[in-house]
C-alpha cells in the first residue's frame, strides 16, 4: 500500500486520479496536505498547481516551521490553502486542537468560517472518509464565529482584527495554530496611529494567546512600507522574530510569471491588468510594490540619507532650526516642533543635513523658550545659528523674547499658503537630494512627509517647511547673522 502512495504523492495533480479505496485516500490525507487538498478539495483546483504553491502546502506540513509570514499576490490561492483547508486538515490528522484564525472584520471572519463550514456539511467525499462531523448541542453550536467538531474534540474560532483573544481557551488548550488571514486593509494602514495600533495589538495581543508549541501563519499584502507585514519582515531580518518569510509576486523582478500554470502568455497577463481600475492597485495588490499614496506629496523613494557629516570647515554656512510651536497640551493635539539642520555650499551644490537632535513635545510657553536655549547651545559652537519660527498671534511674542535675549531670531508668516502647498515647495530640494536624512533619529519626520494628509499629526511637517522655506531664502540672499553665540559646555544633547 505505501508505494502506492509514494507514487501519487510525486504526481502534482493528485486529484485527477480516482482513488476507490478510502483507505488509501485517508493514508494520503494524512502525510500530505496537499495530497488531502487534491483529493477533498478539488472543486478549488482551476489550474495546475504552481511551485510557489507547493512551496506553501510544504510550509503547513512542516512541523519544525513554527511561524510563517507570507506575501503573495491577490488571487494565488494563499487564503485557500492556509485559513479553509489547512484547518480541516490539521484537525482531522489530530495535530491541533484549538484554531484560531484572525482576519480583518467580523464579515471577513464570518466568510472564512462559512468557507470550512461549508465543507464539513456538504462535501460527501469528506464526510464518507472523516465524518460525520458532529456537534455537541447541550455546550457548544455552529455559530458565525465559532465552530466544535465534537468528533475531533475541535474548535474553530475567527476572531476580528482588535478583538478579545487574550486568555482564550477551549478545555485545556490555549490557541495551537493561529492564521493570521488580511488583519490588516487599505484604511488601516494610512496612518501610523493604525499601523501601530494593529501591530501592537498583534504582538502584545494576540500572539501571546498562543503557548510555546503554537504555530503562526501571516497572510496579507504590502499595503504600505510601515504595514505589520512589513514590521514582522524586518524583524525576521534582523533575528529578533523567528520565523520564515515568502514573497510571491505575480511576476518576479524579471518579469517572470510565477503562475505560468494559469497565465499561460503575456497577452494573458495583459487581461488581468486591464481588469484592475487602478494601477496603484495592480503595483500593489499583484506586483507586491510598496505604493504611496495617490495624492502623497513625499514619495518615500526620494528619502535620501547620510551616513555621516561632513566635518565643520569653511563649507559650513550655518545651522538653522526651523520652529513650529504648539499652543494646546492636550493629549490629542499637536506637539511643538524643532527641526534643526546644517547648510554647506551655495546655490544648486547648497547640502542640507537634517540632524537628529529634533525636539517634539508638548510644551508651555517658558519651557518652550528653555528647550530653545538648550537646542541652541548645544549645537551654535561658535558657528553662526538661526532661529525661525512661524510668525502667527501669540508666537510672535517668542520671536521678540528671543531677539531680546540675543538670539538670531526670523518669523515666518505663512502667506496666504496652505500646508500642502508650502510641503509641495520643498519637494525638489527633497527629491534631488539637497535635503539628507540621518538613518536614525528621523523616524517620525520622515513618516509624516511621506504619510501627509494621512497621519494624525503634522507637526513635523510644519516645522520642517519652515526651516527649508528659510534655507530657500537664505540662500538666494544670504543672511548677516547677530545675536549672542552660547556654548553649551560637558552639555549632552
Amino acid at each position: 500500500m505505501i508505494p502506492v502512495v509514494n507514487k501519487i504523492l510525486d504526481i502534482d495533480d493528485v486529484g485527477k486520479y480516482i482513488i476507490n479505496d478510502s483507505k488509501v485516500r485517508r493514508e494520503i490525507a494524512k502525510r500530505s496536505h496537499f495530497g488531502f487538498f487534491n483529493m477533498y478539495l478539488s472543486d478549488y483546483i482551476k489550474y495546475p498547481t504552481a511551485p510557489f504553491q507547493r512551496e506553501m502546502f510544504e510550509i503547513t506540513q512542516d512541523d519544525a516551521t513554527r511561524a510563517a509570514v507570507i506575501v503573495a499576490f491577490r488571487g494565488s490561492a494563499k487564503s485557500t490553502i492556509f485559513s479553509t483547508s489547512y484547518p480541516v486538515w490539521v484537525m482531522l490528522t489530530g495535530k491541533k486542537k484549538f484554531i484560531v484564525i484572525l482576519s480583518q472584520n467580523q464579515d471577513q471572519c464570518e466568510f472564512i468560517l462559512s468557507n470550512i463550514r461549508a465543507e464539513l456539511e456538504k462535501n460527501e467525499l469528506l464526510i464518507s472518509d472523516f465524518g460525520p462531523f458532529k456537534q455537541i448541542a447541550a455546550t457548544s453550536k455552529w455559530s458565525a464565529s465559532a465552530l466544535l467538531v465534537s468528533s475531533y474534540d475541535c474548535m474553530i474560532v475567527c476572531i476580528s482584527t482588535g478583538g478579545k483573544i487574550r486568555g482564550i481557551r477551549y478545555r485545556n488548550n490555549r490557541p495551537d495554530l493561529m492564521i493570521f488571514d488580511d488583519v490588516e486593509d487599505i484604511s488601516s494602514t494610512r496612518s501610523k496611529e493604525g499601523r501601530d495600533k494593529t501591530f501592537e495589538w498583534f504582538s502584545s495581543e494576540a500572539v501571546p494567546a498562543g503557548d510555546s508549541g503554537t504555530k503562526i501563519i501571516v497572510i496579507g499584502n504590502k499595503l504600505h512600507e510601515d504595514c505589520p507585514m512589513m514590521k514582522l519582515k524586518k524583524q525576521i531580518e534582523e533575528q529578533s522574530f523567528s520565523a520564515v518569510y515568502r514573497e510571491y509576486p505575480l511576476l518576479d523582478s524579471n518579469g517572470n510569471c510565477l503562475w505560468p500554470q494559469k497565465f499561460k502568455t503575456q497577452d494573458d497577463i495583459e487581461t488581468l491588468r486591464k481588469s484592475v481600475v487602478s494601477i496603484s492597485a495592480w503595483r500593489r495588490e499583484y506586483l507586491l510594490e510598496n505604493v504611496p499614496q495617490e495624492d502623497a506629496v513625499v514619495l518615500p523613494e526620494w528619502i535620501k540619507y547620510y551616513d555621516e557629516i561632513p566635518e565643520l570647515s569653511k563649507d559650513l554656512r550655518c545651522i538653522e532650526i526651523g520652529i513650529d510651536l504648539a499652543i494646546s497640551q492636550k493629549d490629542s493635539a499637536d506637539r511643538t516642533a524643532m527641526v534643526p539642520a546644517k547648510i554647506y555650499h551655495w546655490g544648486q551644490d547648497i547640502k542640507i543635513y537634517i540632524l537628529p537632535c529634533i525636539v517634539n513635545e508638548r510644551l508651555n510657553y517658558l519651557q518652550t523658550l528653555d528647550r530653545i536655549k538648550i537646542l541652541y547651545s548645544y549645537l551654535s559652537m561658535g558657528y553662526p545659528l538661526i532661529i525661525n519660527i512661524e510668525e502667527v498671534g501669540y508666537q510672535g511674542s517668542l520671536v521678540e523674547e528671543l531677539r531680546k535675549q540675543g538670539y538670531h531670531t526670523e518669523g515666518v508668516k505663512p502667506m496666504g499658503q496652505d500646508k500642502r502647498a508650502r510641503l509641495t515647495v520643498t519637494t525638489p530640494y527633497i527629491q534631488n537630494g539637497n535635503i539628507l536624512f540621518p538613518r536614525k533619529g528621523c523616524e517620525e519626520l520622515i513618516n509624516q512627509l511621506t504619510g501627509f494628509g494621512y497621519e494624525r499629526h503634522d507637526d513635523l511637517v510644519d516645522a520642517f517647511t519652515i526651516l527649508i522655506s528659510k534655507i530657500k531664502e537664505h540662500n538666494r540672499k544670504p543672511p548677516v547673522v547677530t545675536g549672542e553665540i552660547l556654548y553649551g559646555d560637558d552639555f549632552i544633547f
